[in-house]
């Protein structure tokens, strides 16, 4: 990380209460619920019940816009939020012993952010926008209140940390059992399925990380990524221009995955 990027202070979340304030100069109430938010079924409220999302929406969230290269929260700050992804892109990292960035993951709208701090009420890793975003923070001492009185709320808590279990044996797997070629075709399968579920075209896209970014979470030099995006050109598999992709064989990127997994 960035000389400029430890030195930027952490911009504070501003709160903003669910019913309108007489105070003059309040911020506004949120126009847009977790009832009624569009990335509903990817986010908190995702297999909740009516009378659950109803007890969400009755919590008080923070807003803010995160921009290019800021970080949200860093590695060792005091854990208070789970952030949802509104819109944009960010990448966790965590910085190794010889001070290099080991990036852990790429969130996309409709994600969730901060429970890594759970264990032990500091976050174990940073998050940085990878574009100009937004996010929603929710306090987790308040979503914790709402789940102590209610199973839907615990349930719903059990399974975002269960989600995170899930991610970090699906990283273990992928760096530790494929070779170059099925890493990258995992990440790019991967990220066209999740921009499907966001409505948004599967087969062409423009990456929002850079290709360092992307081997530091591979587990690949800068070199083998450039040189896997290449060997998948020569195969016809991808068009790349820089950042633009576009699968232009969707089965044989598929085939190439699937050939190491059966």
């Amino acid at each position: 990380m960035s000389g400029l990027t430890l030195e930027t202070p952490v911009s504070p979340i501003r709160f903003v209460s669910r019913q309108p304030s007489a105070r003059s100069g309040a911020v506004a109430p949120l126009k847009v619920l977790c009832s009624s938010c569009h990335l509903r079924d990817l986010c908190l409220p995702c297999g909740m019940t009516g009378i659950d999302v109803a007890r969400l929406d009755s919590l008080m969230f923070g807003r803010r816009k995160v921009r290019t290269g800021e970080a949200l929260y860093r590695e060792g700050d005091r854990f208070q939020f789970i952030y949802a992804v509104r819109s944009g892109t960010f990448k966790s990292s965590l910085t190794l012993a010889d001070g290099r960035e080991q990036v852990s993951a790429f969130h996309m709208a409709g994600e969730l952010m901060g429970l890594d701090g759970v264990a032990h009420g500091t976050h174990a890793s940073s998050a940085t926008a990878l574009e100009d975003t937004e996010i929603c923070a929710i306090p987790y001492a308040h979503l914790t209140e709402l789940a102590a009185g209610n199973a839907g709320t615990q349930n719903l808590v059990s399974r975002l940390m269960s989600r995170e279990i899930v991610r970090e044996h699906s990283l273990m797997m992928l760096l530790g059992s494929m070779n170059a070629e099925e890493r990258l075709a995992a990440f790019l399968l991967n990220l066209s399925q999740r921009l499907r579920a966001r409505g948004y075209a599967a087969n062409e896209f423009h990456l929002r990380m850079s290709r360092a970014e992307i081997g530091s979470y591979l587990g690949m030099k800068l070199e083998t990524v450039s040189r896997t995006f290449s060997a998948f050109q020569q195969k016809r598999l991808l068009e790349v221009d820089k950042r633009h992709i576009r699968i232009t064989d969707p089965d044989g990127l598929t085939r190439s995955f699937e050939m190491h997994v059966h």
